[in-house]
């Protein structure tokens, strides 16, 4: 018995609308896997596409009573297309990705060339001390120390929390 002879009519090779229905669902299920796992938006340096496209770092952000600190992912990238700025209590990363690859084997000749922007910007709740904000580069991971300023610190305080229960 043939799987067309299963199907409600009956020796048709094909369905009334001209498709087989299990490659129809098929397509369908590879459609539905493929639309999960492809990436809303570039969220790293490895996202694919053409030309000119707008990349994001991965950035860890650590908090403490006395400083931020904030690492950025930046494989690949030289320390002087990266550009840091602080403003308003807000740190701003961007730069640029430049990749470019040649091979020659033989009378071949291959050469493709990629670049990306990136803008990130990152706001902070405390004032930061801004004269002694510390930046370091190295192995394609951006570090950067940012010390919460005196006062800012001072600001802060724990308020008791009173309730209507006994002994209040």
């Amino acid at each position: 018995m043939a799987n067309r002879d299963l199907t409600p009519w009956r020796g048709a090779a094909t369905t009334p609308v001209g498709r087989d229905p299990f490659m129809n669902f098929r397509r369908e299920m590879d459609r539905l896997f493929d639309d999960f796992f492809a990436p809303a938006e570039p969220r790293s340096f490895g996202a694919s596409g053409q030309g000119q496209a707008m990349v994001m770092p991965s950035i860890d952000l650590h908090e403490t009573d006395q400083a931020y600190t904030i690492s950025a992912e930046l494989p690949g990238i030289d320390p002087k297309d990266v550009e840091l700025d602080l403003r308003d209590n807000a740190l701003t990363l961007r730069g640029e990705k430049r990749s470019e690859r040649k091979e020659e084997d033989g009378g071949r000749r291959y050469s493709e060339r990629s670049f990306g922007r990136f803008e990130r910007t990152i706001p902070l709740a405390a004032e930061v001390d801004a004269d002694n904000v510390e930046a370091r580069f190295e192995n394609g991971v951006l570090k950067v120390n940012l010390p919460k300023n005196a006062k800012a610190r001072d600001k802060t305080r724990r308020i008791e929390i009173k309730g209507a229960g006994k002994g209040n």
